[in-house]
């Protein structure tokens, strides 16, 4: 249970104890201003438009029944303007977090939460047969922290990348080899070539339409089980996966399942027949679909050829999920925003069956990554490789390693460059609201003086450089460098500390708490901002307070926060898939 969990119990306590009433949704937040406390809550304000006194009143009952003397963690709950309650955290508290930080170690902000229950999350889901460009990548790499922030919590976690390997584009793509392609050729570099085929055939359909039907026809052929058909998609499928393995090796990413839509062809029928049997099912213009209701158009199971579509194959793979990996209590989506009607069709037909009842279905929209140029088309051949973007990358962070950094070993620059570039392509993502569109810019991502991987990076190599010196040499051989300080141990000189020291213990204690709000809403730019934010104010204290010319219980205190601030923040960044380097 997190501070902020228990805080919101004591409250619920001693509304229950002076009014009698029971109330679920008590709203904590921490205050702007420090001045407040650590957190405040205006439940008094709600009680009160039922129960005929003011809100000042109101909280001022509330505040004696909880009694602050016997609170675990608070030493000063206050009445503050209309009828806030603040709550100040106790010194000793602050002190015993510290210690549960070094304690704890890479553990620290793991918990139980999620125990017992079961999240499918279905992220990346490239489409077969095309370039790895940065279209995929948001849903690879938000997908990924959502993935690792579920896991840190407890739950059992499912990773599926539902690979896009069945539809029209398949027919498509095989009427241009059997075209205009060369089996040979295609093999020396088959991404390439088969998004050239792609793009070529829909030049030529440009000029003559006929071409579509074509298309329509082949994957007809596939569906049907050709098998000239069927062994072109095979190939085409081997190559692609064979370069999505190489690309998520670079990211990181290890996703545990990699079950395609053609995996769940053969479970459509099922489906199909399952709807009709269950009377929701209907003719509509020739194609098979559910109405979905709430003014939304139904969801099409079979087009009027009588081939199946993606909302079919979904279907099959939320019953195949939940018989497989259930029960399922939840699954997340992470896919673009340009599909969210799409979403909404699907979860409302798949409450519809008994296998989909009861499993919480969330969406998160992604929005599009930019560039200067705008938006990437593989259909018009406009698309920026996530290869090339990483190799700029790197060796954009190269050339900044051998400015700053020039006494690394070659095989150190190298490193640094590998994880700093990927991790600045990352955070530039993950920095930012999942749902909003991104414009991507080189300064910013590299930057190691705003909110960037950079920076983080470089505050945590600061902290390990403080402890490694506080040793007078190179750390002693499998000696944690936190086991070095230990916390501030005297009660009675807690009011020396000074407003930064102060500043990073109100910090680092959220770290819990923020993991699991980002889990609740989805969004691991949460752990981002709290990052950048202790990471701010570590470096402040770093300014303006000596830590290794300090001398005893201050001292040893400064390490302290030193070394939990590194740790805090190296467990933050592995969340979001992002490595840490000793020295920069």
């Amino acid at each position: 249970m997190t501070i902020k969990e228990q805080i919101k119990k004591d409250l619920q306590k001693a509304i229950e104890k002076s009014f009698g009433n029971e109330m679920e949704d008590v709203y904590i937040e921490h205050p702007q201003d420090s001045e407040h406390g650590d957190y405040a809550s205006n439940v008094a304000m709600n009680i009160a438009e039922g129960v005929g006194k003011t809100p000042r009143e109101i909280a001022e009952r509330i505040v004696s029944a909880l009694q602050p003397g016997k609170l675990r963690c608070a030493s000063k709950v206050a009445v503050a303007g209309p009828g806030f309650i603040n709550f100040y955290l106790s010194d000793k508290f602050l002190v015993d977090e510290l210690q549960r930080i070094l304690d704890r170690g890479d553990d620290y902000g793991r918990s139980r939460v999620g125990e017992g229950e079961t999240v499918v999350v279905d992220y990346s889901s490239p489409n077969i047969a095309k370039p790895f460009g940065i279209g995929h990548l948001r849903s690879t790499i938000i997908g990924q922290a959502i993935y690792n922030i579920y896991k840190f919590l407890g739950y059992k976690v499912i990773g599926d990348n539902h690979l896009g390997d069945w539809g029209t584009q398949f027919g498509k793509l095989i009427y241009a080899i059997k075209s205009w392609g060369d089996e040979g050729e295609i093999a020396k570099d088959p991404i390439k070539k088969l998004n050239e085929l792609y793009v070529e055939f829909h030049r030529q359909a440009a000029r003559d339409p006929s071409l579509e039907e074509e298309g329509r026809r082949w994957f007809k052929k596939l569906s049907e089980g050709d098998p000239e058909a069927h062994r072109l998609w095979e190939k085409c499928v081997d190559w692609s996966l064979e370069e999505f393995d190489r690309i998520y090796d670079i990211l990181g990413a290890k996703i545990d399942y990699a079950y395609g839509e053609s995996f769940y062809e053969d479970r459509v029928l099922g489906i199909v027949e399952e709807a009709k049997n269950l009377g929701f099912a209907s003719e509509s213009e020739g194609a098979l679909v559910i109405p979905i209701g709430d003014n939304l158009p139904p969801l099409m199971l079979l087009k009027s050829d009588r081939t199946s579509t993606y909302a079919a194959r979904d279907l099959a793979a939320i019953k195949f999920r939940q018989k497989e990996f259930g029960p399922v209590s939840k699954m997340i989506y992470e896919v673009g925003g340009d599909q969210s009607l799409y979403f909404k069709q699907l979860f409302l037909a798949a409450n519809k069956f008994s296998w989909g009842e009861g499993i919480d279905f969330v969406h998160v929209a992604h929005g599009m990554m930019r560039f200067a140029s705008g938006k990437m088309s593989t259909r018009g051949g406009k698309v920026i490789l996530l290869q090339n973007l990483i190799d700029s990358l790197m060796e954009k962070a190269r050339a900044i390693v051998e400015k700053k950094n020039p006494r690394l070993s070659e095989s150190e620059k190298d490193q640094v460059a590998r994880v700093v570039g990927v991790g600045a392509l990352k955070y530039n993502d993950l920095s930012q609201n999942p749902r909003t569109d991104i414009i991507f810019k080189w300064e910013k991502a590299l930057s190691r003086e705003g909110n960037s991987a950079p920076y983080l990076q470089y505050t945590y190599a600061r902290c390990r450089s403080v402890m490694r010196k506080s040793w007078r040499g190179e750390e002693p051989e499998g000696k944690a460098a936190s086991s070095t300080s230990e916390v501030f141990p005297v009660a009675g000189e807690f009011g020396l500390w000074g407003i930064e020291e102060r500043a990073l213990l109100r910090t680092l204690y959220r770290f819990p708490e923020v993991v699991e709000e980002a889990a609740e809403v989805c969004s691991p730019n949460l752990v981002c901002n709290f990052l950048f934010d202790l990471a701010q104010k570590y470096n402040l204290f770093y300014a303006k307070l000596p830590i290794l010319k300090s001398a005893g219980n201050v001292r040893r205190f400064r390490l302290s926060l030193t070394a939990a601030t590194a740790q805090v923040i190296k467990n933050g960044l592995n969340l979001l898939g992002i490595g840490v380097l000793e020295r920069m």
